[in-house]
């Protein structure tokens, strides 16, 4: 299995052209009954098919990597603030698409 992991992320990283232009979306990460946000914040291989998804409804070709993100990342730690106490804080996920 690591093999095979290991494979498809080495072919994922030829895949895009050296000049490509690329550019880094950060959404907030919002919780859904399909699960879908665990596969985009755990970096699963679910979340390729999701991460494709938004890049190509921003007139991009395809995702060249997702992440979860710190919300101090960001902001420099602005986000965790008083109100993240009392309502809770979303989680980030860094989707990097290629044109």
């Amino acid at each position: 299995m690591r093999i095979l992991i290991a494979a498809v992320a080495f072919v994922l990283a030829w895949a895009v052209p050296a000049g490509a232009e690329t550019k880094i979306f950060i959404i907030e990460n919002q919780p859904d009954d399909y699960g879908v946000d665990q596969c985009l914040a755990r970096g699963a291989i679910c979340g390729k098919p999701v991460a494709s998804a938004y890049c190509v409804s921003r007139k991009y070709l395809q995702a060249v990597s997702f992440r979860k993100i710190d919300p101090d990342e960001i902001t420099g730690g602005s986000i965790t603030n008083g109100s993240c106490r009392t309502r809770g804080c979303g989680e980030f996920v860094a989707i990097e698409c290629s044109r």
